[in-house]
């Protein structure tokens, strides 16, 4: 049965789940199915069902609590380019509207340039869909997904290809060029003169045709319940990872296309400090299994009856630097497996809740997002199911070493790991991102951020964030997309929401995390759900960017508030990087710079860990410091000062104010000039 209101697909994906018949969450369903009465008619009244119309929230359990119906974002008002807007410590310094390459360009669901989108993404017998679902749909085949950065260049990826923009001027961001290349979902990473591009979607080509492929023939009289198998193979069919070489930034192309049997919804580039001949990428495939007859080898059987499945794995591919056409898939790791009976499918999610009430435990088979911290030889790896940690010093041959699950959590997305390796926040996309699913009514627990604690290689759990404001019936909001921020002495997370817009949460204690800062807009629809907002939002040397799934390009920076200071906001910006692929998470090392200890003194005097006249003299310290450009006598005075701030250290009530204290004394004794 097609589950396509939960977590059954992701954006274009889940027409097109409709009406092939395929749900992308096999992984997910009962695995006791109803009879086959009732399951026919569960799939008709879900294949006439449009997921797009609002659907009244549910009745908040027991126990739970819901977001904010009184907070500011609320009720703001709708619109695409001109809804109601509200902030807090976040300035909106422009939108880049989405190039016209990436527009549909029409209102009306009879234009005939919707029918024609519908025959390119292969969705077959469209005269089922009602009107504004057909124009919904047509309209997701030209989603912004994911980013990627490098040097003064930001790379968004698009279910309809890639946009390139300069961003030397962040306030002034310009389109260089867009990459016209169907697909799916068009997530992005970059490294060195290559650039990697996820393809998941049935209508992707090798050689980046539009025109897809044939659709479907309806069914044959009497044949109209019979359950539909995957679309009919095509040697020209591309769902895998394409591979660009971008050195001429204004004209990538195409070396490589990787193919894989589920294709790739997302990927991780994967960095092998003892190997510079390589790169490598894992990949997270989430859609059905394509028929042998299309690529060999391929089997979308159960475990016991295919031991060669692709279900039950991640694929890695090693791809030569300098010879990046030679790029393959080298090993597909069976990361979910029982390492007591060998059993393949030895995860499963516990069991969570549904659309109609508690379902039973199913079996994990599939990775949505994977997040590699090479420094620290780890991985969190959110898998559908389960989050689970990875052992990735041997980069081909991943490890799994722990797994949780979580009865609240639907679908685990993505992950992030704090800075210091000590936590890591999994988020849950219930929903799949279709759904409004930050209504007052909606319980804080579902759809949230889940924090852990990870020491010795186990995850324990602290504690639930989720965006607090609520958000109406018509916008899309879940947990989503989000990067650390470098402010020293604080984990911080700037985080999207779709429709939800961008929050920042500082998770510093991870049993009591906090909004700092956030950014949203009113619905672009008000009576109906029109996925947008933001897919991703990240932080990226010095400013915060956020991909707006309808409209374009954000560009944000933080200013100060009681939460955060201009000086811990200067103290971020020092941390500059040459390129950022999100989920690569690399260590932040901050500079020695005053401006990095103005800002542990500002967090020490929020916390009182000093006394105020302790906070005063450091501050008069350094600026005095500053002042004298840096004179050897005002050196020697912060020198003097940092030994007490190491017996302080010592001492501190909390281990985050003794790791500022320590930090702060070493700053002292060696500022850099």
């Amino acid at each position: 049965m097609n589950r396509v209101s939960g977590v059954a697909f992701r954006v274009v994906g889940t027409a097109i789940v409709l009406f092939f018949g395929m749900s992308r969450m096999q992984a997910q369903a009962p695995p006791n199915p109803p009879p086959a009465q009732q399951a026919d008619k569960e799939d008709k009244e879900e294949e006439d069902a449009n997921p797009f119309t609002p659907e009244p929230a549910p009745i908040l359990p027991a126990g739970m609590m819901g977001s904010d119906a009184n907070d500011p974002r609320a009720k703001l008002t709708p619109g695409l380019y001109d809804a109601g807007e509200a902030s807090l410590g976040i300035k909106h310094l422009m939108l880049v509207k989405k190039p016209s390459a990436f527009q549909l360009a029409v209102s009306d669901p009879d234009d005939p340039k919707v029918q024609k989108m519908l025959g390119q993404l292969g969705v077959g017998n469209a005269s089922k869909m009602p009107k504004p679902m057909q124009l919904v749909v047509a309209q997701l085949a030209f989603a912004n997904s994911d980013f990627a950065f490098q040097g003064n260049h930001l790379f968004q990826g698009n279910f309809y290809g890639l946009s390139i923009y300069d961003i030397s001027n962040p306030a002034n961001t310009t389109l260089l060029t867009t990459l016209v290349c169907p697909g799916g979902q068009g997530d992005v990473s970059v490294y060195k003169n290559l650039l990697f591009m996820s393809v998941e979607m049935p209508n992707g080509r090798l050689d980046c045709g539009v025109q897809g492929f044939p659709a479907e023939p309806p069914p044959p009289a009497g044949e109209e319940k019979k359950k539909k198998g995957p679309p009919a193979a095509q040697k020209e069919r591309f769902r895998g990872v394409r591979i660009f070489d971008i050195s001429d930034i204004g004209n990538p192309k195409q070396v490589a296309a990787v193919q894989t049997c589920r294709g790739s919804h997302t990927h991780t580039l994967v960095v092998d400090p003892n190997d510079k001949d390589n790169v490598y990428v894992y990949v997270s495939g989430t859609s059905f299994v394509r028929q042998a007859e299309e690529l060999a080898g391929c089997s979308g059987e159960k475990p016991d009856k295919d031991p060669n499945t692709a279900l039950f794995r991640i694929d890695v591919i090693q791809v030569p630097v300098s010879a990046p056409q030679d790029a393959k898939v080298v090993t597909s790791p069976r990361v979910f497996i029982d390492p007591r009976t060998g059993a393949m499918n030895g995860l499963n999610n516990g069991g969570t809740h549904g659309k109609k009430g508690a379902e039973k435990p199913a079996d994990t088979n599939q990775c949505h997002d994977i997040t590699v911290y090479s420094a620290i030889g780890l991985a969190a790896g959110a898998c559908s199911g389960n989050g689970i940690l990875l052992d990735i010093k041997d980069p081909i041959h991943p490890k799994r070493v722990d797994a949780v699950n979580d009865p609240n959590y639907s679908y685990w997305h993505s992950a992030s790991f704090s800075n210091d390796g000590s936590k890591v926040v999994f988020t849950d996309e219930w929903g799949g991102g279709l759904g409004a699913r930050c209504r007052p009514n909606d319980p804080n627990k579902w759809g949230a951020d889940a924090i852990f604690h990870l020491k010795e290689n186990k995850l324990n759990f602290a504690s639930y964030y989720k965006l607090p404001a609520a958000q109406g019936d018509t916008e899309n909001c879940v947990a989503h997309n989000g990067s650390l921020i470098p402010v020293p002495g604080r984990d911080i997370e700037v985080q999207a929401w779709y429709q939800g817009g961008i929050s920042v949460m500082d998770f510093t204690d991870p049993e009591h995390p906090f909004e700092i800062a956030y950014f949203d807009r009113g619905p672009i629809d008000p009576k109906m759900l029109v996925l947008g907002g933001e897919w991703s939002a990240y932080w990226y040397n010095g400013y915060i960017y956020g991909s707006e799934i309808a409209r374009g390009l954000d560009v944000f920076e933080l200013t100060a508030t009681k939460f955060l200071t201009q000086n811990e906001i200067e103290a971020a910006k020092t941390v500059q990087v040459p390129d950022l692929n999100v989920q690569n998470q690399q260590e932040i090392v901050w500079p020695a710079q005053l401006v990095v200890a103005k800002a542990y003194v500002d967090q020490l005097s929020r916390s009182q860990a000093l006394p105020g006249g302790r906070i005063a003299a450091l501050q008069k310290a350094i600026q005095s410091a500053e002042s004298s450009q840096m004179s050897k006598s005002k050196l020697a005075k912060l020198k003097s000062m940092a030994l007490s701030l190491e017996k302080s250290a010592a001492v501190a009530k909390s281990p985050a104010d003794s790791a500022r204290l320590h930090a702060l004394a070493g700053i002292l004794m060696h500022p850099s000039t």
